[in-house]
């Protein structure tokens, strides 16, 4: 599947706590093969599987088993760490979603590993400011419109799936301490009356209480917003690894590594996957260093 990465970028690497946004699809899987994504380590951070049309068997190292559709969250906390792996289930036609990645603060990124499937997420109604269409949208983290996710949230956060009818026109009613993204993955949009093409990540930094988003007459429109309290710690990303040293890279690769073939205390082993488990990368040659924040 085409896979665009969005988060980080060369002139942002996070927005609030999301570090990492990769967009995929749509992709015909009569045409070409689905996901398989062999089991891998992760730390520090929890990933949100979320799907626009497809399914995805999620699998991980603390006995998880879940097969994910469109509308539903899997949350997986990596906390000290964990290892799992995603399958386009077998049959699915369509395959088309985001993986995004939240760091988690030094205070919670130690924790226990843990899975969370959320399949009656809040939804909210959002009036158009000109007495037309309004919008809707599924509040996947934190809170939106007076309405909150139950899935577990470590830092102050926002995430929900938008959709605005051809011709709406609606003002979202935001934090104004955190920062936003808009990433739209259909339709002709405009963000505060500025173009944003389809795919693209547009950003609003905190002070707003209000972001104004419009659909084009022509077509419907699906963004996802994204959002958070700027984070106050720099944090160093390298393969599945949010870390803030060199020397915590280093110690979980060699971890990741030395069970490859039985599994290790840290990462634990993903059963009922087909196939070896990924090795690592190997490390650059020079030390690694946190991310600048902008």
């Amino acid at each position: 599947a085409l896979v665009r990465r969005t988060l980080p970028a060369r002139d942002r690497s996070l927005i609030g706590p999301w570090c990492f946004v990769d967009h995929y699809g749509p992709t015909d899987l009569s045409t070409r093969p689905g996901m398989t994504v062999p089991p891998h380590p992760q730390t520090g951070l929890q990933t949100v599987t979320w799907l626009f049309s497809g399914s995805v068997e999620h699998r991980d190292s603390v006995g998880s088993v879940q097969e994910i559709r469109p509308g539903r969250l899997n949350l997986m906390t990596a906390g000290r760490g964990i290892s799992h792996s995603e399958v386009s289930v077998p049959g699915a036609r369509h395959l088309h979603g985001v993986q995004l990645w939240v760091a988690l603060p030094d205070t919670s990124r130690h924790g226990a590993p843990g899975f969370e499937h959320h399949d009656d997420l809040p939804v909210v109604k959002i009036g158009g400011l000109e007495g037309d269409l309004g919008a809707e949208a599924i509040v996947i983290m934190g809170s939106f419109g007076g309405e909150k996710s139950p899935a577990t949230a470590y830092s102050p956060i926002v995430a929900a799936e938008l959709m605005l009818p051809a011709g709406s026109r609606v003002e979202l009613p935001v934090d104004s301490a955190f920062e936003h993204g808009l990433l739209v993955d259909s339709g002709d949009v405009e963000v505060d009356g500025e173009a944003v093409p389809s795919w693209a990540l547009s950003y609003v930094a905190p002070g707003r209480s209000g972001i104004t988003v419009s659909a084009s007459m022509s077509a419907s429109a699906r963004l996802l917003l994204l959002g958070g309290a700027p984070f106050a710690e720099d944090i160093l990303m390298w393969w599945n690894f949010v870390a803030r040293s060199h020397e915590e890279v280093v110690a979980a690769r060699d971890q990741w590594q030395a069970g490859l073939e039985t599994g290790s205390e840290r990462f634990g082993r993903v059963e009922g996957f087909d196939g070896p488990p990924l090795p690592a990368p190997q490390l650059p040659r020079v030390r690694l260093v946190p991310r600048s924040q902008r």
